[in-house]
């Protein structure tokens, strides 16, 4: 960072003021003529130039203001992260969390600002931003950046995952690593799993009891191709749509419904316009904290070491948060109103998912790692 003088003789740099200042002041205190001393009562009126040790101390001390002011002003970084949920959803709570540890273990060196509620834009434009470089951090689900990232997809997989605790087990173990470890050749760096609950669906017409019931159905889905296919192979259509757009597809009639989990379906206020809520339970696909290559190449490993132990403390943080939004959500919906299904046959649900599951296995990476995931006790 270049240090400029301006026309009024005062300095001119993107420092913050007060070093700025600092730095003329010191600077004052050096004579202006480097070279030759004011005029002294010498014989013959020459003006004797200074000592060279003189000088030597001079240009060190200048050079030693210049690389304080600037190096200490490098080192202050903002990273930033994005996130489509509201300011108080517990992703949003965790990612600022995540910022405190970093905060706190660098000095104030680093720091996380947090755009929520979409500031950034919808999920898939943040990711390919993240991917860019143009955002640092970004939290999505993984059906999502399974567009980047293969083996994103085989966590979305329909009836994957026989319960949540089954979930966190995969995540917390070896495999969870090694998904994490696969990002970098796609653009990005995986720092941590949130979790994201189970994805049910709700809609505005009819409770769904059996797999003829969802038949006929407009059902938003997330921009993904895998999910797409999976309310196609249940008989419904989908419609891909924005998160940021469905309330009001709902309002209008635009969609009969979508699936998604409890805290989603009520913070959003999608219950009050869907008043069936099935709990197929169909995907338990978690969110995923990623940070750009180009912004994790910047950092030394020391503050690599930084970022991924806060990103593995805020995923517990937040685990704790959610299961205390879901069962309150859950709560909310109910005393609204919202009919809930239980007693439906889940059994044809899956036996629609045979196809899916035969596409996505022909690779034989993702049938390896859907093995290895029903095998975890």
């Amino acid at each position: 960072m270049a240090i400029e003088w301006g026309e009024d003789g005062r300095a001119a740099s993107t420092m913050d003021p007060v070093r700025a200042d600092l730095l003329q002041q010191s600077l004052r205190q050096i004579p202006l003529n480097l070279f030759f001393q004011p005029s002294t009562s010498s014989k013959g009126g020459k003006l004797p130039v200074y000592s060279r040790a003189y000088l030597s101390r001079t240009v060190a001390i200048v050079v030693a203001l210049l690389l304080t002011a600037v190096t200490t002003n490098a080192l202050a970084r903002e990273f930033r992260a994005a996130d489509t949920q509201s300011e108080d959803y517990p992703t949003v709570q965790a990612l600022r969390y995540m910022g405190q540890l970093i905060e706190e273990k660098s000095g104030g060196r680093l720091k996380i600002v947090v755009f929520h509620s979409r500031q950034l834009g919808e999920e898939k434009e943040t990711i390919e931003q993240t991917r860019a470089g143009a955002i640092d951090l970004n939290r999505t689900n993984v059906a999502l950046i399974g567009t980047f990232v293969p083996a994103m997809n085989v966590l979305a997989m329909p009836f994957l995952f026989r319960s949540i605790e089954h979930l966190q087990k995969v995540l917390d173990g070896p495999i969870g690593n090694e998904i994490l470890g696969s990002f970098e050749s796609f653009g990005f760096v995986g720092l941590a799993f949130y979790d994201s609950g189970a994805r049910s669906i709700y809609n505005s017409v009819r409770p769904i009891r059996s797999i003829a019931d969802i038949k006929g159905l407009r059902l938003r889905v997330q921009q993904s191709e895998l999910m797409s296919d999976m309310i196609k192979a249940l008989g419904a259509e989908p419609i891909e749509l924005p998160y940021g757009q469905v309330r009001t597809g709902l309002a209008t009639k635009l969609i009969d419904g979508a699936e998604n989990n409890w805290p989603s379906f009520v913070t959003t206020d999608h219950y009050k316009y869907a008043g069936f809520y099935t709990l197929t339970e169909h995907t338990m696909s978690p969110e995923v904290v990623v940070m750009s290559r180009k912004a994790w190449e910047s950092l030394s490993p020391e503050d690599r070491k930084i970022f991924r132990e806060a990103a593995l403390q805020s995923s517990r943080f937040m685990r704790e948060r959610w299961k205390d939004l879901e069962e309150r959500s859950r709560r909310q919906a109910e005393a609204a109103g919202v009919t809930i299904v239980t007693d439906f046959d889940r059994r044809p649900f899956e036996a629609a998912m045979t196809a899916i599951y035969a596409k996505v296995q022909r690779d034989p990476s993702a049938a390896e790692l859907i093995e290895r995931i029903r095998k975890v006790d």
